[in-house]
């Protein structure tokens, strides 16, 4: 019995390590009031005033962009040659959400390598856009 709770404990531990970086945003997430949104002359008023991230944030927001166009491009694609080669409703719909999600991924790493996100502190900056929204929202 000891040894399936020190097991369990293992991999609890494991994942709360893995998942650790959420923590920056539990200030943010779990308010008793909840953040006003922010539109994107909010988020280009913090780029402009921030001359250290913003910089960061507006290259990770123009990276997700690269993320949408290749899910795009994945489902519709990868859909329609399902839908060619198989005629099936059900094949092609998991055809499309397969693609997608591959779409994604494989325009995030795209993005990743072309702004040299992997250089950059993007969540750093993100976090500093939840502090400046949180003191101009008060």
């Amino acid at each position: 019995m000891g040894d399936s709770n020190s097991f369990v404990d293992g991999v609890k531990g494991y994942w709360e390590e893995k998942l650790s970086f959420l923590e920056n945003y539990t200030r943010f997430t779990k308010r008793d009031t909840p953040l006003p949104s922010w539109s994107s002359s909010d988020v280009d008023e913090f780029i402009a005033s921030d001359p250290v991230h913003g910089p960061t944030l507006k290259t990770a927001r123009e990276a997700a962009t690269f993320g949408v166009t290749g899910a795009v491009l994945g489902s519709l694609s990868t859909a329609a040659f399902a839908w060619k080669y198989s005629r099936s409703p059900h094949g092609t719909a998991l055809s499309f959400l397969g693609g997608g999600l591959f779409g994604w991924t494989f325009g995030q790493e795209v993005a990743n390598h072309t702004m040299q996100l992997y250089k950059l502190d993007t969540m750093a900056a993100q976090v500093k856009f939840m502090e400046w929204w949180e003191r101009k929202s008060q």
